[in-house]
Parts: structure tokens; sequence; C-alpha cells
């Protein structure tokens, strides 16, 4: 901002110097400059062009020398294309920026107060029907990080993490084996816990077809018989 601070003065001076009028800086236009032509910052000239009385070109090259002139430490160099004056910034006005981002141990942390939005981050919350892994560290610094960055922006961040936090795919799991496990476990079976849940997962999915299969013969739409199928009303009720 600093840069372009320096840079919307000098267009102020710029214009009461080559045409004698005062403009305010708010009507000084600065954008990226576009990638196919030199620069970095790109003023746009056709607000000024009824106080030079002249040429978009003429009047983008008369302010780019005066603006070279002026704060050479700033503008490096420049080129006109219509009513568009590009502008170099000079590598020292760059390094004189990080080193002031350097030296701004605050730099681009914003403060939250009573009035900053209030924001939840929610993580991992792993269900713990097997060992917790990498993953889950994972996704714990992915959580934090997440956190960080939204209280860096003046958020106000509450920060959760749901231990064997269901869900409704645990939950049709479970469903599924009240109704159709006959009291199975790891144990009984020889099948390992995860895989064993996922098994009921999938018998959930084939009874629930099922019945969405039999409301749609008897008249349902699809999206009515998805809603009005018991298994999905009781698992939602878990």
């Amino acid at each position: 901002m600093e840069i372009e601070n320096k840079i919307v003065s000098a267009v102020v001076l710029g214009i009461k110097t080559l045409y004698g009028q005062d403009i305010a800086p708010e009507t000084v236009q600065l954008q990226k400059t576009k990638k196919e032509f030199a620069g970095h910052l790109t003023l746009v000239v056709f607000p000024f062009l009824k106080i030079s009385r002249k040429k978009p070109e003429d009047t983008a090259q008369e302010i780019g020398h005066f603006l070279k002139t002026e704060i050479p430490s700033v503008v490096a160099d420049f080129n006109a294309v219509k009513g568009f004056l590009n502008l170099v910034i000079a590598p020292a006005s760059w390094i004189g920026l990080l080193t002031d981002i350097h030296q701004d141990a605050q730099f681009g942390l914003a403060e939250a107060t009573d009035h900053s939005p209030l924001v939840m981050i929610e993580y991992s919350s792993p269900n713990t029907n097997k060992p917790l892994h990498l993953g889950h560290v994972r996704n714990n610094l992915l959580g934090c990080a997440l956190a960080n960055i939204m209280a860096a922006n003046g958020n106000r961040v509450v920060k959760t993490n749901i231990v064997n936090d269901r869900g409704i795919h645990i939950c049709k799991s479970m469903l599924a084996w009240l109704k159709y496990g006959n009291g199975a476990t790891p144990e009984s079976t020889g099948i390992k816990g995860d895989h064993l849940i996922g098994d009921y997962y999938v018998a959930f999915d084939k009874h629930y077809k099922e019945q969405i299969k039999e409301l749609m013969e008897e008249g349902m739409s699809e999206e009515e018989a998805k809603n009005e199928a018991p298994l999905i009303k009781e698992a939602r009720e878990m």
C-alpha cells in the first residue's frame, strides 16, 4: 500500500503541475498491469482527459515522464498503451517494502473485537472404531492451521474436536447391524472391526435400495422414496 500511496500522491501533484487543476486522490485508479505488458501497476488515464485536453496516449506519456522524474525511487520506467500508463516499480521500493514487512512482527494480522465474525473450526473429530493413525495427525495440523489463519484475519475462532463423531454413515452401519447382524462381533466372525462395520454399511445400502424400489412401484417419485424409506428415517433418528 505504501508504494501505491506514493504513486497516488505523485499523480495528484502531477495533474496540478502539468494541467493546473486539483483532483481528489480517490479519482486516481491503479490496477495490476496485464501480463502482456511490461510493468507492475497501471494508471488509468481516461478520467484526466477532460483536464489535459489531449489524446489518451499523450496524456499518459506526460504523466509517466512526471512520475519518473518526481519519484524515481518508486517509478523506474513506464510505457503508455492508449489510455493506460504501465508503471515499472523500482527494485529499491520492493526491497523497502519487504524490509518494512520483516520488521513488523504483526504485519498482516488483524485483532478480533467483540463485533468480529464468530467462526467455529471443527477438526479432526475421529470415530474410534479403529486406532488413530498418521492421517488424524494430518487433519489436526490442517485444522489448527486453518483456525490460526481465520484468527489472523480478525475472526473470533472457536476450535472443537468431537471424538467419536458418528455421522450418518456410522448410524447406517449400526442400524443395519441391529436389524441384520444377529449379534455378530469381530470375534465371532473373524472379521476386523472396521471391515465388519463396512459390511453392515453395504447391507444398509442394499436394503435401502430395495425399499426405495418398492416405494417407487407404489407411485412415489425417486426423491420422495429416498426420503420416505423406513431405513433412512430410522438412521436419521439415531
